[in-house]
């Protein structure tokens, strides 16, 4: 008789998110099981829990997804996942906070398509202007960015304090270094926009980043791309399910529904890989990258 499915999700936050929930059951889950306000301590005893209860050869049938909101918090709970694990008593792990490193992933990796594709080049050394950076899907989009060489700059909307912690934490857990600048004013932006071949936008929903008025400094610009489906757009003009239209100049543009297709292929991907695989596996970010690359078109 094979065995059942088991997804174990654990989240700070008081609520598990009913779209991990969703996502988990689609792709093959059998059984879904939520912890909420799980703390970084919680994790290891979790996790041991869950190996120990079934023989080592379950570990497949074994799942543990890590949510919340915070993506350095969740690298952190996958280091404590890892490291509670007793060989041969294993089980995969998956983090995903807010959906941000599956969507951080499927965004770069679409900009990459495009810039190769529209202007023959890749992200290397590409000048890249992040707005929304404080957010978690544009603080891992900044890790990924930097870490396939761009310039990457991190635009601070309420001064550039934050972003400054923001470019401090990105350096010492992964040794790449962005650039923090002050994106509160208007005349900011629009020096921002005047250097930046590339501008990705992780605001919050509903929340014009960009005016077409400030899109008209960015001469540079070559790709611009946006995560937030709900209006008015992050950048002004760029149509929901952009995927590679022209927008202004030379720039083309990328629209949250056209990521949106990546990122939900991606999670529900990972998934699926975590349930058919041979061996346990730890997915994070990168591996939500690698597999958004060979998805993005």
């Amino acid at each position: 008789m094979s065995r059942k499915t088991i997804l174990h999700m654990l989240t700070p936050l008081k609520q598990m998110s009913p779209f991990d929930v969703n996502m988990a059951l689609d792709a093959g889950y059998d059984h879904v099981i939520p912890y909420t306000d799980v703390t970084l301590a919680d994790v290891g005893n979790l996790v041991q829990d869950a190996i120990f209860s079934r023989p080592p050869d379950a570990g497949m049938a074994t799942g543990i997804f890590l949510a919340g909101k915070d993506a350095a918090l969740a690298l952190d709970m996958l280091d404590a996942a890892r490291k509670a694990m007793v060989p041969p008593f294993e089980v995969s792990v998956f983090a995903d906070p807010a959906g941000s490193f599956t969507t951080a992933a499927a965004m770069v990796a679409k900009v990459e398509k495009a810039l190769a594709k529209q202007h023959g080049r890749d992200l290397g050394g590409a000048k890249v202007a992040i707005f929304g950076a404080t957010g978690v899907v544009g603080y891992c989009t900044a890790v990924i960015a930097a870490r396939e060489g761009a310039a990457v700059t991190i635009a601070g909307h309420d001064g550039v304090e934050r972003v400054r912690h923001v470019a401090q934490s990105v350096k010492d857990r992964f040794g790449v270094d962005v650039e923090a600048v002050d994106g509160s004013t208007e005349d900011g932006k629009r020096a921002i926009l005047a250097e930046a071949e590339i501008v990705l936008t992780a605001a919050k929903a509903g929340v014009q980043v960009i005016s077409s008025e400030q899109l008209q400094s960015s001469g540079k610009l070559l790709v611009a791309a946006d995560v937030n489906a709900v209006p008015p757009a992050g950048i002004e003009g760029l149509k929901v399910n952009a995927n590679g239209e022209p927008l202004h100049g030379q720039a083309i543009g990328i629209g949250p529904l056209s990521i949106g297709n990546v990122k939900y292929k991606t999670q529900a991907g990972l998934f699926a890989r975590m349930i058919s695989a041979e061996k346990p596996v730890i997915f994070d970010f990168q591996d939500a990258f690698t597999l958004a690359r060979s998805l993005a078109k």
